[in-house]
């Protein structure tokens, strides 16, 4: 092998004899090609120990058997998602978005306007062939009109729409800097694609900008054609369609700008990132309340939209973390702005969550009615359900054995105390008194920290935790 590929393929017979030296691409495919020219491109510019090449669902969906380089797998169509994610936590790497028309120019169209439209340095191959070819030869965006697939059968009509022309669409956007479509059909014009995949890959180096090639490749199997017969399809019939060339090229007058800073990953710079004090980093560990049986309690908020389910939720996860616990958040919105039930998965663990979500929690804290018939049948033998007695005039039926239902009139006590709106605080009072997971005071500091521009509200705050937990420890035993 050459360039940034494996010395062996291992995918087939465990990379042992012909088969070792050979991929999955069927004979007169245009991929193969596309995988040297980019291969030995990569080892030209020195780049093989910081490129990332990202493979989606599609023909090249085991590309990472092939090369020698740091490979992403992405779901379908996104792709340029995930390459954004690479280069942005490593902005020295050359990260290359390999993807087919059905990925690119299908399911996954936003994701490649949007992240064209950005603009950052990456570098886009994108390989037409008119055709999804990996799932058995149906329709795509690509294919030309009157073409005959799995799923036109009696070819593309004027009902299915147009061929779709990327390159162009691409090019009209300000984020690119060059955009070229290639094709592979003789040796002048794979001479040409070369070219271009040198370029694209050399400005992304250089921090230019985005660029997008698309590449006319053959695809003998579906055409029914054998490898000659495939590039002259894609000469006569194809190229008509998509016009090679180059669609935009500003490269000369774009200076290299993109120096994006390293991202850090010490836990003091990732959590002072987050917002909560970069200093809770060095706290150690704390004990595990000895009353909690589980060591993985999980916990589910939920109420209409602006109730502060989501706020309090929050809370008790940042303030779990500060104490050193594993603690995750979910949050699920409904449709309704009002009136319906949006809710917070949570889970606070001695070790470590292995299943953020829910489904049925040890504690149920509800806002509403909505949420609270949609949930408090799904707590656990022995669980908690605080709800707010002021709107919910009664308890809840039909529960599992054992579980304590604790009515609580958060919005009365927050209205008393002037201000409605830290119901979800007289929630978290009430929460802390009945199950005792976290110190007082971690509440109380991870409160101070999210209020610290707003320090006039935070006694406020204070009083409807304390309110809160009085109303609780005010319940005869």
């Amino acid at each position: 092998m050459s360039g940034a590929f494996y010395d062996t393929f291992e995918r087939h017979s465990g990379g042992q004899g012909l088969k070792g030296h050979s991929t999955h691409y069927c004979p007169g495919c245009g991929h193969g090609v596309v995988h040297r020219d980019i291969a030995e491109v990569i080892q030209e510019l020195g780049a093989q120990d910081r490129t990332i090449f990202i493979s989606p669902v599609g023909c090249s969906v085991f590309a990472y058997y092939y090369f020698d380089v740091g490979n992403s797998q992405a779901a379908h169509g996104r792709a340029p998602a995930v390459a954004l994610g690479h280069k942005l936590a490593s902005p020295d790497s050359l990260v290359i978005s390999y993807q087919g028309d059905g990925d690119l120019a299908s399911i996954g169209l936003a994701e490649t306007i949007s992240m064209a439209q950005m603009g950052l340095p990456l570098t886009v191959i994108f390989i037409n062939n008119a055709i999804y070819g990996m799932t058995g030869g149906q329709l795509a965006p690509t294919s030309l009109s009157g073409q005959k697939t799995a799923t036109s059968p009696d070819g593309r009509t004027r009902a299915m729409g147009q061929p779709l022309k990327m390159a162009e669409l691409i090019a009209q956007l300000d984020g690119p800097v060059y955009v070229e479509r290639v094709a592979l059909y003789d040796a002048k014009n794979r001479v040409k694609a070369r070219k271009a995949i040198k370029k694209a890959l050399t400005l992304q180096l250089e921090g230019r900008g985005y660029s997008f090639i698309e590449v006319l490749s053959e695809c003998p199997t579906h055409l029914k054609l054998s490898p000659v017969e495939a590039e002259q399809w894609v000469k006569e019939q194809m190229e008509p369609v998509y016009p090679l060339g180059v669609k935009k090229d500003t490269t000369a007058a774009t200076e290299p700008w993109f120096k994006g800073p390293r991202p850090v990953y010490t836990p003091e710079s990732v959590l002072g990132l987050s917002g909560a004090e970069p200093a809770v980093a060095a706290h150690a560990r704390a004990a595990w309340p000895a009353q909690l049986a589980k060591r993985d309690l999980s916990f589910k908020f939920a109420g209409s939209g602006g109730d502060g389910a989501q706020t309090a939720a929050l809370l008790l996860v940042r303030a779990a973390i500060e104490l050193g616990y594993d603690a995750t958040h979910i949050p699920a919105y409904g449709p309704e702005s009002r009136g319906g039930t949006s809710y917070a998965d949570v889970h606070v663990a001695a070790d470590e969550v292995l299943n953020p979500a829910a489904p049925e929690p040890d504690v149920l804290v509800a806002f509403n009615s909505p949420s609270l018939a949609k949930f408090a049948s799904t707590v656990v033998a022995g669980g908690i359900i605080l709800y707010d007695s002021t709107v919910v005039p009664t308890p809840p039926t039909g529960l599992a054995p054992g579980v304590q239902v604790l009515g609580v009139p958060f919005t009365k006590i927050a209205t008393d105390l002037g201000k409605p709106m830290v119901k979800n605080v007289v929630a978290l009072g009430a929460l802390q008194a009945s199950v005792k997971l976290l110190p007082d005071h971690a509440l109380m500091e991870t409160l101070a920290h999210v209020l610290k521009d707003k320090a006039s509200v935070l006694p406020l705050n204070h009083a409807a935790f304390a309110a809160g937990r009085a109303a609780i420890e005010s319940v005869p035993a």
